[in-house]
């Protein structure tokens, strides 16, 4: 039970629940492992479970077409897969990958919603984190309109970075060029800019990030906005 504990407050949305809160959520979840690319929802699927992710992070995708992608968002212990259920919206519309394996919690769209009713601390903190999740949508619009790739490459490193808890990170090139909507080329200039400057480490499909404050510096100044608006819409964090 201790260790069950252990793993509901490892998501941050879950961390310190009313004991009656908590208790129903345990009730209701299953912890399962995700693998890395795993594909949990396809853009307009129903969405039958929602996620609460422990050491594992999802990538959320825009798909245009086969060959235009572009990563908006990611989910990881900060947040959860499946919010719009909170809104009654049980159709999923962008594609949810597995960028980090490991565990999450899982709970059908139906208990999740039921649970909703009785547990105004975790409903209240679910409305914010859309709110969060709504202004990094508008965040990535302007940024990857206006913003140098170098910065941008370094932003998305630190989020992913805070996610996987690791320092090494395993992405390739085609992956990364994908993720941020700019050619390969692109995402190699920036890399090697970045390690010229001893920021990080790229060899074979590995990415180490050496100096985390130096790619904070480095970043562009969206991710200092988006780690200052969960502290203020997500005190309790």
């Amino acid at each position: 039970m201790t260790s069950f504990f252990h793993v509901l407050n490892a998501n941050r949305l879950l961390t310190e629940l009313p004991t009656v809160e908590r208790d129903g959520f345990m009730a209701v979840c299953e912890n399962v492992e995700l693998s890395f690319g795993e594909v949990l929802f396809q853009p307009t699927e129903t969405i039958t479970h929602a996620y609460f992710p422990i050491d594992s992070f999802i990538s959320l995708i825009v798909v245009l077409d086969s060959d235009n992608r572009l990563e908006v968002a990611m989910a990881g212990r900060e947040g959860m897969l499946g919010s719009s259920l909170v809104l009654g919206i049980e159709e999923t519309p962008l594609l949810a990958l597995v960028q980090g394996a490991g565990s999450a919690l899982r709970i059908t769209a139906e208990n999740f919603q039921q649970l909703l009713l009785c547990s105004p601390v975790l409903h209240q903190r679910l409305k914010r984190y859309i709110y969060v999740v709504m202004k990094q949508l508008a965040t990535s619009a302007a940024c990857n309109h206006f913003h140098r790739i170098e910065g941008r490459l370094a932003r998305w490193l630190l989020m992913t970075q805070d996610r996987a808890g690791s320092d090494q990170l395993n992405l390739t090139h085609e992956f990364l060029a994908m993720m941020l909507g700019v050619r390969r080329a692109g995402i190699t200039l920036a890399a090697i800019a970045l390690q010229a400057r001893g920021l990080i480490r790229y060899q074979r499909g590995t990415i180490t990030v050496l100096d985390r404050l130096g790619l904070i510096e480095a970043s562009c100044e969206c991710y200092n906005e988006d780690c200052a608006l969960y502290a203020k819409m997500l005190p309790v964090l």
